[in-house]
């Protein structure tokens, strides 16, 4: 299987890229994370299958082999689940106003929104 690594990733699009170790960029839906995964930091050394998606290649079963090693001082736990709350207010915001001028989401969309909510719901459990 191949491996790589997480070159970005952003909650609220729902996508990112992952550096391969063969040297090319893979896409990275959220739907291909783990269960209970919302998001992956960059660098973080994923194990995925691959598909031939519209635009090239994409991720498929993703496994998180090793997240980026910690630096002294750098965002604790919960700088990081406020990062997500904030970007999960924005994802939600722009839901909002979508319905508000009718236009609902498509299955794939809510898909997403529950599972960024589910994801952030249990981190949150886990911080008390």
């Amino acid at each position: 299987m191949p491996t790589g690594r997480v070159k970005w990733f952003s909650l609220e699009k729902g996508f990112g890229f992952i550096s391969s170790d063969e040297g090319e960029d893979v896409y990275l839906a959220s739907s291909a994370l783990p269960d209970g995964i919302t998001t992956v930091k960059p660098g973080t050394k994923l194990e995925f299958g691959v598909a031939d998606g519209r635009r090239g290649p994409q991720a498929l079963s993703v496994r998180i082999v090793e997240a980026p090693p910690s630096i002294s001082g750098s965002r604790t736990n919960t700088e990081d689940l406020a990062i997500m709350i904030e970007e999960s207010i924005k994802m939600l915001d722009r839901v909002g106003n979508n319905l508000r001028h009718g236009r609902v989401l498509n299955e794939s969309e809510a898909a997403r929104v529950a599972k960024v909510l589910r994801g952030i719901a249990g981190q949150i459990e886990g911080t008390n």
